[in-house]
């Protein structure tokens, strides 16, 4: 049985209605709904609305205050099917800089699902050039690392749920 049916019609319409907050929150939930993200992170406001939906997807949800490095305080919203996710993520980044240090961006990838090959590629020289199409790239919350044998398994579910969520 594959995600559109097992999208009851519940389902489709909280997906539509996080669709018709940001494209990109309805993909980056329905990914996580899914369990192909085991944990998402949305940096633009999130109201109430948005929080129930995301909740009635079976998502946990919780905001996390995080400051820039000039001490602005914002709010990021982080989602995900298991607590334990949240917990780590709000443990390491909860009321601290926002900053790509290695140790950031290997916390997150790990938390993000990102394969490990691309996060510590990344680490050593982000955004390198590979040879993934870039409508592939597109599709992903990873810049992917040149030789990956993980990232092309990944592609058809990305892809299937990208379709999908284009036709809701």
């Amino acid at each position: 049985m594959d995600v559109a049916e097992r999208c009851n019609r519940e389902i489709q319409a909280t997906i539509r209605d996080l669709k018709a907050v940001d494209f990109e929150l309805a993909y980056l939930a329905l990914l996580t709904c899914e369990g192909i993200k085991p944990l998402s992170r949305w940096e633009k406001p999130t109201d109430d609305r948005t929080l129930i939906a995301l909740r009635g997807m079976g998502l946990y949800t919780e905001r996390i205050r995080r400051k820039v490095r000039l001490g602005k305080a914002f709010d990021e919203t982080i989602f995900s099917r298991t607590c334990m996710h949240l917990e780590i993520y709000a443990a390491h980044f909860r009321d601290r800089p926002v900053d790509k240090s290695a140790e950031t961006v290997r916390v997150e990838g790990f938390l993000f699902g990102y394969p490990p090959c691309c996060v510590s590629h990344y680490v050593r020289q982000p955004y390198a050039p590979h040879e993934f199409p870039m409508q592939q790239q597109a599709i992903l919350f990873h810049w992917t690392c040149r030789g990956c044998v993980i990232t092309p398994s990944l592609i058809p579910y990305y892809e299937r749920i990208h379709r999908i969520l284009q036709a809701l």
